[in-house]
């Protein structure tokens, strides 16, 4: 094993470390960068003091300055609800149906509405309106409980079956799986398919139309078309909420369906549910 060097005076201090015979130098740090680093620490004190910066249970220190990016946004919405105070006041109060004939109010209710959508509505809709399994497509003309706007304005106020709002649109559906025989379902299931397409086995088809008109015709209607009333779908068209193949028609007869929307009177001002209105109903499935 080779001997290590002798040291000498003259050679630099190191900080004892060693690996395989290399040594760690312990050369002090560049003065400039022990002062950045100095500045950087009284930085930090300092804006510490001045701004929130540590944070607690409950909320962060606030700092001497009172600074707030929350108290910020607050300020530039006021500012911006105070600029549009006048249109917005002009939107709620507004008959529903001469929104579209007001450009100027039109034009606002529009981008007004499209932010609003984006922000409450996209979430079950779609960033486009088209829905999904289970949330309507609000770009066709196939509407459960109407699509001229008043209608839209009404669905979107209360919403559909929840518990919070005593207006709002309610339905039922009952499940047929202890109502109907086994053979009776896979009948009616299989006349509901023939109204809109091939159904699974033909030669159910009329049975089906016996026990549609004994249990259906109620809420869909004599010829299946529907109730906007009652919000019973048009079965004769094609557009499925759920799903049209036969295994899916046969589990919404069996179980039904219970959708629910939320009212949105609570969280939205009238201008803004207006606005919202407006905006779907001119989508290109508004009556």
């Amino acid at each position: 094993m080779a001997k290590p060097p002798k040291k000498t005076k003259d050679d630099p201090r190191t900080t004892g470390h060693e690996w395989d015979g290399i040594q760690e130098f312990d050369n002090p740090m560049p003065r400039w960068w022990l002062w950045t680093f100095y500045v950087t620490i009284i930085w930090a004190i300092g804006y510490s003091i001045a701004y929130p910066a540590w944070p607690g249970i409950k909320s962060a220190t606030a700092g001497v300055l009172g600074y707030s990016t929350r108290g910020n946004v607050a300020k530039d919405i006021a500012r911006v609800e105070a600029s549009n105070e006048a249109i917005n006041t002009r939107l709620a109060s507004a008959d529903l149906n001469s929104i579209a004939t007001d450009p100027e109010l039109a034009g606002y209710a529009t981008s007004a509405g499209a932010a609003v959508f984006k922000t409450w509505c996209a979430q079950c809709h779609g960033s486009g309106a088209a829905g999904g399994v289970g949330y309507p497509n609000l770009l066709d003309n196939d509407w459960l409980w109407g699509g001229d706007i008043e209608s839209i304005h009404t669905t979107i106020k209360h919403g559909i079956r929840n518990e919070d709002d005593p207006d709002a649109r309610y339905s039922q559906m009952p499940a047929f799986v202890d109502i109907l025989a086994r053979d009776e379902i896979e009948q009616v299931v299989n006349y509901v398919m023939s109204l809109s397409q091939e159904p699974q086995d033909a030669t159910l088809v009329e049975a089906g139309e016996t026990v549609f008109m004994d249990n259906c015709a109620a809420c869909h209607g004599e010829d299946a078309t529907g109730d906007r009333d009652q919000g019973a779908p048009n079965l004769t068209d094609a557009i499925w909420l759920y799903g049209g193949d036969y295994k899916t028609i046969k589990e919404t007869v069996q179980y039904s369906r219970f959708g629910v929307m939320p009212h949105w009177s609570e969280r939205l001002s009238p201008a803004e549910i207006a606005a919202v209105a407006s905006y779907v109903h001119q989508l290109g499935g508004g009556e």
